[in-house]
């Protein structure tokens, strides 16, 4: 009997959750499992978890009042969901920053920090956890100093090599190059059709990856955002892929054979063109965000969308805390 598709990939490539639904995890068995603030968001208003929220409100109604316990709660919520999430994958869990702090680099930084304090406090060790930080000039930066701390991080709404570049030299542990969203505006701008292989999602993860591999780079390419699976099957080999509960359904039901078509040693970078290491400074690189419209829209798109969504679980949280 053929092995499913989800369970050839695996062979090839570090398999990850993108869901803040601790049942979905519990079921598909992934390595590591990424939220966010609308996965949380979602996770909150499911009576399943009502017990890890009803905790998180008795406890902010003890903390203070006013928009500082609202945060304060918020913050909790999310390290709880982490914290069930740790129980259950043998690996990583990504916690992130919150949305509206994308430029400011000190602000991010002492988000961080507290996050790691409060998992800490629950027994639960930083290498076990990845602060997801926007892949904005400021979010770099401050993902280099808590690199430097020893405290690893994902960077995330990464939609250019610019962003990897940059990504790279601050020592990310991990970035999440998005495919989808990246095809979803090339065929708004009315591009395509497009094949599996010339999804212009899948073509930019594997640009990023080669340039990695070519100069020996160690932080992690993890791409996500998927809208189908025949882009995760496009990037089979890659070093991991997150992958939503429906996507990985389907490939777990799917059989017939998946082809490697990332590796270290592979053909890709040989392809890719590059002959020496890129630079960027905070000029070149706002300069290079500012030519890729596509780059550009979607990174602040997919903050707003986070921003929204963390100001909607806000106002859940202060309703009840009212």
């Amino acid at each position: 009997m053929t092995a499913s598709k989800l369970d050839q990939l695996r062979k090839m490539t570090t398999v990850v959750a993108d869901t803040g639904d601790i049942e979905a995890v519990r079921r598909l068995k992934p390595v590591d499992c990424t939220t966010n603030p609308t996965l949380i968001l979602k996770a909150v208003e499911t009576p399943a978890y009502a017990g890890l929220v009803d905790e998180a409100i008795a406890w902010g109604k003890k903390a203070g009042s006013g928009d500082k316990a609202v945060h304060a709660v918020c913050d909790r919520l999310a390290v709880t969901f982490g914290a069930e999430l740790t129980k259950i994958v043998p690996g990583r869990v990504s916690t992130e920053v919150d949305a509206d702090l994308s430029f400011d680099t000190a602000a991010t930084i002492d988000k961080a920090r507290a996050i790691i304090a409060a998992y800490k406090e629950r027994g639960i060790e930083k290498d076990r956890i990845l602060i997801k930080i926007a892949s904005t000039w400021e979010g770099i930066q401050a993902a280099k100093v808590l690199q430097a701390e020893g405290i690893d991080c994902n960077l995330t709404l990464l939609f250019s090599l610019p962003q990897a570049v940059v990504c790279a030299e601050a020592n990310a542990f991990l970035i999440s190059p998005f495919v989808g969203r990246i095809l979803d505006w090339h065929v708004k701008a009315g591009g395509g059709p497009y094949t599996a292989e010339t999804d212009p999602g899948v073509v930019s993860v594997k640009s990023i990856y080669a340039y990695y591999k070519t100069f020996g780079i160690k932080t992690v390419v993890m791409g996500a955002s998927f809208r189908n699976t025949g882009e995760i099957e496009a990037l089979a080999g890659c070093d991991r892929l997150t992958i939503g509960p429906g996507l990985l359904d389907e490939l777990a039901a799917a059989t017939g054979d998946l082809p490697r078509r990332l590796s270290p040693a592979s053909s890709p970078q040989v392809a890719s063109g590059f002959n020496k290491r890129l630079g960027f400074d905070e000029k070149a690189f706002r300069f290079a965000m500012n030519e890729d419209a596509m780059g550009t829209e979607k990174l602040a798109e997919g903050i707003r969308g986070f921003v929204k969504d963390l100001n909607n679980l806000r106002k859940l949280v202060a309703a009840r805390l009212a």
